[in-house]
């Protein structure tokens, strides 16, 4: 079957992005793989005893944010799994693919606030991961 990945966090963006993820699903007779990406590096600048904390912190809101992606999938008639990963988001989309086999990696529009730029994502990270991971990656 059909493999798409879907990173997405959370945010009306995200809803947006996995939204028009299920519909290409829908479309292409697909099964989603929904992507977190939690890069905790920030962490570095707390006390010790406080990031395993934050970090599993992190990873259940995640979880959550996932599960109900994933019940919005299956709602749809969509199989559903999700992921959630550390580390930055190029090289964790791309090693997330090659296990998957994905054949479509999703990435959501950045909202009014966040600090990804459009331009950073049209321009330079998109690109970059369709060409490493040798998968066709859209902005939705």
């Amino acid at each position: 079957m059909d493999t798409i990945l879907c990173a997405t966090r959370g945010g009306e963006e995200s809803l947006q992005t996995q939204r028009r993820a299920i519909e290409i699903a829908q479309e292409r007779e697909a099964q989603i793989v929904f992507v977190f990406v939690a890069d905790v590096q920030f962490l570095e600048h707390y006390t010790a005893p406080y990031i395993p904390a934050m970090a599993d912190e992190i990873k259940h809101m995640g979880e959550f944010l996932l599960l109900m992606a994933v019940e919005r999938a299956e709602q749809a008639g969509v199989k559903a799994d999700y992921i959630v990963r550390w580390g930055k988001l190029k090289p964790t989309l791309i090693q997330a693919a090659n296990e998957y086999g994905a054949s479509l990696i999703i990435l959501g529009r950045p909202g009014n606030e966040n600090a990804t730029t459009l331009e950073y994502l049209e321009q330079k990270l998109r690109p970059a991961i369709e060409a490493e991971a040798g998968v066709p990656t859209i902005l939705v």
